[in-house]
């Protein structure tokens, strides 16, 4: 039994260990981009601009929808999304618990409320019981969240939506690709929001945004909000007389065309990385206390990023908090070189911008509500990005050996855990 790392022995994990970059740039991106700033059209509202019409073009066939507006973040589409649809003051939006903060300030934004719901302990994703009992007289759409690249339960949110007359807006920004009963994410709503930020599985060099949407009134909308309210698509020269109250959340012909490179290469990516990704995670089922990533069959997974749950009970420590054992865990695996991450520390409805008056939430927010998502961010780890690289199999395979070298030490990590709980209470 070789040495903890953190008590003198080698790491697990090789410094050199292999290709962990994300995203991956070719000529071809750098090319792109080129093309671009030499033709001097660096504005999506100059006349005849090719980059940011040919993505909504590729976007929408890829995805399987009528329409698609390319934006400026991923919150911009979400944002946008929620306007089009009319979603404003007065309304309530629901939300699940767990997701980027981005999701609910997106309804925030937009001067509605987000109204919480917890989350499926297997999927991550919004649990529609849950979200069934917030909804109220005041409820005007349900915002799931594919988290992590697995669509939400969309069958039974499509039915409470149906029969309480609400939106359904896909936040897809961590999904590209994503299937659920064979439809791709973005044409499972009334719209479909997607990011192009550099961690995502379709990347750019920089921010941007997709909004998809079967809707061409809502597409229209999106389009017409997202510069300054104008009219574009209806006039030959551009008269900037605004309309509407919109915004600047136009795309840059620069990250258009970057990320036209990346769609196309976006597939083999994802094949290319599946088998390693497949292997890890076998690998961790294997061993006790461990809960891998669930896949329902009806769905497929992207794999944006990975989290594993923690079951002390099953590791021999028990009597420890979860949180305790996640972050004994958490500095043993580190040292041996594998990069765990916690992902997001506490629950939307707990974060200050929504326990203040007006947006959402209660500052006296019980501590026993939402008890799924209060219970998956205290016992679970991530890896996030290093696995998005196609070539990323040998450092995924290094990963493994270091969970497997830590859990010959389950001994040292239950002491350690036991002298967290008591020193912090067990406490996150």
């Amino acid at each position: 039994m070789s040495t903890l790392a953190m008590l003198g022995g080698p790491r697990a994990v090789p410094r050199d260990v292999g290709e962990t970059g994300w995203p991956v740039i070719t000529r071809a991106d750098e090319e792109a981009v080129l093309r671009v700033l030499r033709g001097g059209v660096l504005t999506a509202t100059a006349p005849g601009e090719p980059e940011v019409a040919g993505l909504e073009e590729e976007w929408a066939r890829y995805v399987g929808a009528a329409h698609c507006a390319a934006v400026g973040s991923g919150t911009a589409a979400l944002q946008l999304a929620l306007a089009a649809l009319g979603v404003g003051p007065g309304d309530e939006v629901v939300v699940p618990a767990v997701s980027m903060n981005a999701t609910a300030l997106a309804v925030a934004q937009q001067g509605a409320t987000p109204v919480f719901a917890d989350i499926d302990p297997r999927t991550f994703c919004l649990d529609p019981a849950a979200a069934a009992a917030v909804t109220g007289p005041r409820t005007a759409a349900l915002l799931p969240v594919h988290l992590h690249g697995l669509p939400a339960d969309m069958a039974e949110l499509g039915r409470l939506a149906a029969r309480r007359g609400l939106a359904v807006v896909e936040d897809a920004a961590q999904a590209h690709g994503a299937r659920y009963r064979g439809t791709r994410t973005g044409a499972l709503g009334d719209a479909g929001c997607f990011s192009l930020h550099p961690s995502k599985n379709l990347p750019t060099c920089g921010e941007g945004g997709l909004v998809t949407t079967s809707s061409a009134d809502v597409d229209r909308a999106v389009r017409r909000l997202r510069t300054f309210g104008e009219r574009l698509d209806q006039e030959r020269t551009r008269s900037y007389v605004a309309h509407a109250v919109g915004w600047n959340h136009k795309l840059s012909p620069v990250q258009a065309a970057m990320a036209r490179v990346q769609l196309a290469a976006m597939d083999d990516h994802a094949r290319r990385r599946e088998a390693g990704i497949r292997e890890l995670l076998d690998r961790l089922g294997r061993l006790p206390g461990l809960r891998p990533p669930h896949v329902p069959s009806d769905r497929t997974h992207v794999w944006h990023i990975l989290r594993v749950r923690i079951v002390p009970e099953e590791l021999g420590i028990d009597g420890v908090p979860a949180g305790a054992v996640r972050r004994a865990l958490h500095r043993v695996l580190r040292a041996e070189g594998v990069p765990v991450s916690r992902y997001q520390e506490v629950p939307l409805p707990d974060q200050p911008a929504f326990t203040a008056k007006g947006t959402g939430g209660d500052a006296a927010r019980d501590p026993a509500s939402f008890p799924v998502a209060r219970a998956v961010l205290d016992d679970s780890l991530c890896l996030q990005r290093r696995h998005l690289n196609p070539g990323s199999a040998p450092a995924l395979r290094a990963y493994a050996d270091g969970f497997a070298k830590v859990w010959e030490h389950l001994d040292v990590v239950g002491r350690m855990a036991r002298s967290l709980a008591s020193s912090r209470g067990g406490a996150a």
